[in-house]
């Protein structure tokens, strides 16, 4: 019988399949930095330093939470559109048909809005989604197209090109009408534009948002961690198109009044400039450019009403001469510039 000492078996320690995964940064990134704070005091700046302005104030808070939806679905998930203003449209007209029937609570017109423009942008996502960047970009117009047209057949439900009518608002909240001066439409549109703005701030800093910017950079290689790129699209379609038609509500609510123009192309392409002209990818983006193109558009045409076209046009030249990524790509440059020369 052998007697060779036997070799001691050194156990091994389990090897745990999933590693962890660090969430610090996404926690970083979801608390509020002080430049952000300060962007949002000057919307309430603005409502006592422009009394007679909060008409104007309201439309800028409605515009930019449509450049928000589709800064979405453009700047984070990388979905060309150029026929967005086809949600845009149908929440106005859900809105504004509810109102029109004796259903004027504002909120309830948001609730059915946001429902019917996200079940739309469902239905149309599998289309959409399709093909390549030029088939999308064909299909969203396509969709834009016929709902235009549907809205110009259906007289007797929108009005046709004379606009649907006998829209009546009741008091937000029980309380607070909406007056002419516009003030509590300014105060409504910027209370649901921060809201939808923090709910989409989280959405963006969360693993879902992290995915959708790593389905836009490369899509091909995303399934390989195990992301499903196709639902994440198709639920950020939905998402986009929900946004929009909650601004698309917000419109008719405080104008109390829809016609087919909610649905034309010309929308779809200048919320695409605006967007542009802001910066995607940024959320503050769509905000920005909403500022600087509705007031420019505002000066320019009080200035010189048959050529301010021309002046606008060259105002986009220049921002996009020198400010390659829009505005809040120059402003996070001079910021990056700043913080390097700083002790």
């Amino acid at each position: 019988m052998s007697t060779e000492p036997v070799a001691a078996i050194t156990p091994v320690e389990p090897v745990d399949p999933i590693t962890p995964v660090d969430l610090l940064p996404l926690k970083r990134a979801v608390r509020w930095r002080p430049s952000e704070l300060a962007f949002w005091l000057l919307p309430v700046l603005a409502f006592f330093a422009f009394p007679q302005s909060h008409l104007l104030l309201s439309q800028i808070a409605i515009v930019s939470l449509f450049a928000l939806s589709l800064d979405l679905i453009l700047g984070y998930a990388g979905i060309v559109s150029l026929g967005h203003a086809a949600f845009f449209g149908v929440g106005a007209y859900t809105a504004g048909l509810l109102a029109a029937h004796g259903f004027g609570d504002p909120l309830l017109g948001l609730a059915a809005a946001l429902a019917m423009s996200a079940l739309i942008g469902f239905i149309t996502g599998f289309l959409v989604l399709r093909g390549t960047d030029l088939t999308r970009l064909m299909v969203t117009i396509g969709v834009g197209l016929m709902l235009f047209e549907a809205a110009n057949k259906l007289t007797r439900y929108t009005g046709g090109t004379d606009g649907l009518q006998g829209i009546e608002m009741t008091p937000l909240l029980g309380r607070f009408r909406f007056d002419m001066a516009g003030t509590t439409a300014y105060l409504y549109a910027l209370a649901v534009l921060f809201v939808m703005f923090w709910i989409a701030r989280r959405l963006v800093h969360s693993p879902f948002g992290m995915s959708l910017r790593g389905i836009r950079q490369n899509a091909l290689r995303m399934p390989a961690l195990g992301t499903p790129v196709h639902r994440r699209l198709i639920a950020i379609y939905m998402i986009g198109a929900g946004y929009a038609g909650v601004a698309g509500a917000l419109l008719a609510q405080t104008t109390q009044f829809v016609s087919i123009d909610v649905f034309s192309f010309s929308r779809s392409a200048e919320v695409m400039l605006i967007l542009v002209l802001g910066g995607t990818g940024g959320l503050y983006g769509g905000l920005l450019g909403t500022m600087v193109f509705v007031v420019a558009h505002d000066l320019l045409s009080g200035i010189n009403p048959q050529y301010w076209q021309f002046w606008l046009g060259l105002l986009l030249i220049v921002v996009v001469l020198f400010a390659r990524d829009g505005i809040l790509g120059a402003l996070r440059r001079i910021g990056a510039k700043l913080k390097r020369r700083s002790p």
